[in-house]
């Protein structure tokens, strides 16, 4: 008997030996659950990030551009793509030379067709407002009389054409004289003049109805009036209403 108590004690030793930590395990996984729970129930102070997006990049073409040719002779650029080193103390009507440069997004070869950036430009040395009146264009006006004695002016503004090279600002104001035409012929006004002028129709086509009235119920003023204006509109000296030019 006293040989098959002890193992019966070793026994329930040994039960409540696994007990016990069974138990332990099962408050210390208890705990640590609570923890779990407790941070995912207060995940604490939050913190916001805020994405800036890039700026995008430019990719605006300059103005510029679309008067420069691609890949030509530098010294053939229009002068609104190249930025030269002028010399306002040169001789005016002399030859001169300056120093150039292309300017961004402009591309061009030199005389072996190499890329170029630097290069040197001839030039006459004179003022824009001195060049003649073939390079460069100046603003019309309709509201000058240009059959006037003495001849009337008007205030224009005029730009270089772009081929031309030239010191100073390349647009200018200037005084010209008042040059335009409403589309009125001199030869036309001329033949009614001669065959239909005493009853008025010169006078009627070059928009002066007045005196057209004046020559219709006079017959022409009984002749004379009808050879004075073929006199006055052969030499130019009678004009449109609008004070416009002949064709």
């Amino acid at each position: 008997m006293a040989g098959g108590v002890r193992p019966l004690r070793g026994l329930r030793a040994l039960c409540r030996v696994l007990l016990f930590l069974s138990q332990f395990c099962i408050l210390s996984g208890g705990e640590q659950s609570q923890a779990l729970a407790q941070s995912v129930k207060d995940p604490g102070p939050t913190r916001t990030f805020t994405v800036v997006p890039r700026a995008a990049e430019s990719t605006e073409i300059p103005p510029y551009v679309m008067k420069c040719p691609s890949n030509g002779l530098c010294s053939r650029l229009p002068a609104d793509c190249i930025d030269c080193t002028t010399n306002f103390s040169c001789i005016y009507g002399k030859p001169v030379t300056f120093d150039c440069a292309v300017k961004p997004s402009v591309t061009c070869v030199d005389q072996d067709f190499k890329s170029q950036k630097n290069f040197i430009i001839n030039m006459t040395c004179r003022f824009c407002w001195q060049l003649p009146e073939t390079d460069y264009e100046c603003t019309n006006s309709t509201s000058c009389m240009t059959v006037s004695c003495p001849r009337q002016r008007y205030p224009a503004n005029c730009t270089v054409r772009d081929h031309v090279h030239c010191l100073g600002n390349r647009t200018f104001p200037k005084m010209l004289y008042c040059n335009w035409t409403g589309g009125y012929k001199w030869s036309t006004a001329l033949a009614l003049s001669i065959t239909l002028g005493g009853f008025g129709a010169d006078r009627f086509y070059l928009g002066q109805w007045r005196e057209g009235l004046g020559k219709l119920f006079s017959f022409g003023g009984l002749g004379i009036w009808t050879l004075i204006d073929v006199l006055l509109i052969g030499v130019g000296y009678v004009g449109p209403a609008d004070g416009s030019l002949y064709i």
